[in-house]
């Protein structure tokens, strides 16, 4: 298959029902977003929907499917300008990669919505911004000194003024039907609706005729073969004055439009068969009013947060092409799963490359590509796979790999020492060998580390580790109540889990 030098993608031009000739669809990237977005062309996405962790300060424990695998999704931007300048680089390239006729929709909730809308009015500009869309994700509950938190909020944005848009249509409220439609005959509920001009309306020549002894004063509302028509049809029912009446019926009305408020989504309960057990899990039902309304059929629809992939199944299921990143291999895994099991998809190559299945690419090394990488290499792959931040020099580290910093990290000291989060405090020392044993020397050397930075926690990783090395970690605890994290390569990989997710 022929390379795209420029996007570093395989070319779509030999797939069957594509939806573009410059960029692949129905594929999942696993990796930092930002990498792939900048591999993307210029305007080559319909739609971009994105649900990025929140600046929420919450940790979330997560169980996977019947595996019960267990991993924590912590938010670690501590601060709403860490969060913004992460959050920054990956919007303008999303602006991008997004058509002049695309439209863009940012999730978000209360902990920093306000500074996300300022950002991107500066990305998007101010004119190109649509909707604040309100979702109520929770019922009201209790909260003892401010109002409760009971909703989401959607930034919409278009890239021009020729933005696609679908209208969507809820049902009319009960209430409503029961005021307003109330006749009934064998096609089902009407109401009656004038057929007649009134004052207001002023009079037309061409409008002016009697029917069936009847002429009103101002006209009919229709030409008289028309209303010949819609009286044979059985739609004219005159009232005991003699007055027609239009009959309009409920199952032919389109609804009432949807509002920038939605409370007819309810969230994913415990119960529900569409649950994951992924703590931000949106609703099927949630995307795919996004999708109908802002894209068509064959569109391409981007997730660059994809998570458990919902975005990803909507556009599946409505017959949009699709491209989903997340930086979770196991998040990758379990979508491909869901696309497999949902959608009916194949998840093949030669399916894919007809335009028939999906693949997801960039899934981590094995242990045995790992070993045979250069040292600082893996020691990036490593301090990014824990969700820390890598030391940007391969010298001067102090004995310091890289940095986890957790929700709590406030700001206080300052220093080089902590590159580009500098105004945190609070973090995790990370040390990677890239041995197949670690000794207790290793250990040692990392455990004087934390004494000296006075850090109450530390992350290990390396093949594995002798008995002494286990043991003086214990030892460490037990003295000074510092943990040392000791981690496998092959648990940071999980591949037992994977194939059973798989």
């Amino acid at each position: 298959m022929a390379r795209d030098k420029a996007a570093g993608t395989p070319k779509a031009a030999t797939r069957v029902g594509r939806a573009s000739a410059v960029v692949d669809t129905r594929l999942i990237y696993c990796g930092d977003n930002l990498d792939q977005l900048k591999k993307l062309p210029d305007g080559c996405v319909d739609l971009i929907y994105i649900d990025p962790p929140f600046n929420s300060n919450r940790t979330y424990e997560v169980f996977w499917g019947e595996t019960k695998e267990k991993r924590a999704f912590e938010d670690r931007h501590a601060s709403t300008q860490a969060y913004i300048e992460f959050m920054r680089p990956r919007c303008v390239e999303l602006s991008r990669v997004l058509k002049k006729t695309g439209s863009f929709y940012y999730h978000c909730d209360w902990h920093a919505s306000h500074y996300v809308k300022v950002m991107l009015d500066q990305i998007f500009g101010e004119n190109q911004f649509q909707n604040e869309v309100v979702w109520q994700r929770t019922s009201s509950h209790s909260d003892s000194k401010k109002w409760p938190h009971i909703h989401d909020t959607i930034f919409f944005y278009a890239k021009g003024r020729a933005f696609t848009w679908n209208p969507v249509y809820l049902a009319h409220d009960p209430e409503y039907v029961e005021k307003f439609y109330r006749f009934e005959d064998a096609r089902g509920r009407y109401r009656l609706h004038e057929i007649i001009r009134t004052a207001s309306m002023g009079p037309r020549p061409n409008l002016s005729y009697e029917y069936k002894g009847y002429k009103p004063q101002w006209g009919w509302r229709m030409i008289r073969e028309k209303v010949e028509a819609l009286d044979k049809d059985g739609r004219i029912e005159w009232g005991k004055s003699g007055r027609p009446y239009l009959k309009r019926y409920l199952r032919e009305q389109e609804g009432t439009p949807a509002s920038s408020v939605w409370t007819d989504i309810p969230p994913i309960s415990a119960q529900a068969a569409e649950r994951l057990g992924y703590p931000t899990q949106k609703p099927l039902a949630l995307l795919e009013r996004i999708v109908k309304a802002s894209s068509n059929e064959n569109d391409i629809v981007l997730d660059a947060f994809c998570g458990c992939g919902t975005a990803l199944v909507a556009a599946e299921k409505l017959k949009r092409q699709w491209i989903g990143i997340d930086i979770s291999p196991t998040a990758c895994r379990v979508m491909a799963k869901r696309l497999r099991d949902v959608c009916g998809l194949k998840e093949d190559e030669a399916l894919w490359r007809i335009g028939r299945g999906f693949v997801v690419r960039d899934l981590p090394w094995s242990e045995g590509q790992l070993r045979k990488i250069p040292p600082f290499e893996f020691e990036n792959w490593a301090v990014i796979a824990l969700g820390g931040i890598p030391n940007k020099a391969q010298v001067g580290d102090m004995g310091i790999d890289g940095r986890i910093f957790p929700v709590s990290a406030t700001p206080k000291r300052r220093g080089a020492a902590t590159g580009d989060f500098d105004f945190m405090d609070e973090w995790y020392p990370i040390q990677v060998k890239q041995k197949d044993k670690v000794g207790r020397p290793d250990v040692d050397s990392f455990e004087a580390v934390m004494s000296r930075e006075d850090r109450k926690k530390g992350f290990f990783v390396a093949f594995d580790y002798s008995s002494d090395a286990l043991t003086e970690i214990d030892a460490f605890f037990r003295k000074t109540g510092k943990v040392v994290i000791a981690l496998t390569v092959k648990e940071i990989l999980e591949e037992e889990i994977a194939k059973k997710l798989a």
